[in-house]
């Protein structure tokens, strides 16, 4: 049993398991699934500051807060415990696009080329992790939740805003990936 959790679920198995918490979270109290809300929930219970975006009853999205610490929760136990300690399987053409920018290491999800304390400091680091985490805050903020909210959530909801952010998700996403992307790791 414990080497089936620790494999990748084919799609036809984990889409419905993520998709069945939309009707679950309705069911059980008419809540809105997302990740992202849960920032401004921490703030608004931490930060006792006279700022109207976090003046409002966050103890009514108490629920989300334990969602998320049972994510986090269950992500350090995934890496303690059923992390599968096999080299994480890449597309050879990939293997060989990647190598051309210095990228062979592939012993972690995310390969330690590119993400670690000391490439922080180097501009390809620098425009990776603090612009691009920047970017991403910001995007949330701008679209109004986060791909969990809008692709899940949203789009199950039938809600034209969620649409019109998962497209532009999607969109940016590729424009990311096959053009900016490269220029970054050649830097």
């Amino acid at each position: 049993m414990l080497e089936i959790i620790k494999e990748p679920w084919p799609w036809y198995v984990a889409g419905p398991l993520i998709g069945l918490t939309v009707p679950a979270l309705l069911i059980l109290g008419n809540k809105s699934f997302g990740i992202s809300s849960s920032l401004r929930h921490i703030c608004a219970a931490c930060i006792p500051a006279n700022i109207g975006f976090f003046k409002y009853d966050w103890k009514k999205e108490l629920w989300n807060l334990f969602f998320v610490f049972g994510i986090f929760l269950g992500g350090i136990i995934a890496a303690q415990f059923l992390m599968n300690p096999d080299e994480i399987t890449v597309n050879h053409n990939l293997k060989t696009e990647l190598a051309a920018y210095g990228i062979t290491d592939y012993s972690n999800l995310v390969p330690t080329q590119l993400m670690n304390f000391t490439n922080l400091f180097t501009i390809r680091g620098f425009i990776m992790m603090v612009v691009g985490g920047f970017l991403v805050g910001f995007g949330t903020r701008y679209a109004g939740g986060c791909t969990s909210g809008h692709a899940i959530m949203g789009l199950s909801n039938l809600q034209w805003a969620s649409l019109v952010a998962t497209i532009c998700f999607m969109a940016g996403g590729f424009l990311m990936a096959n053009v900016i992307l490269p220029i970054i790791l050649s830097l």
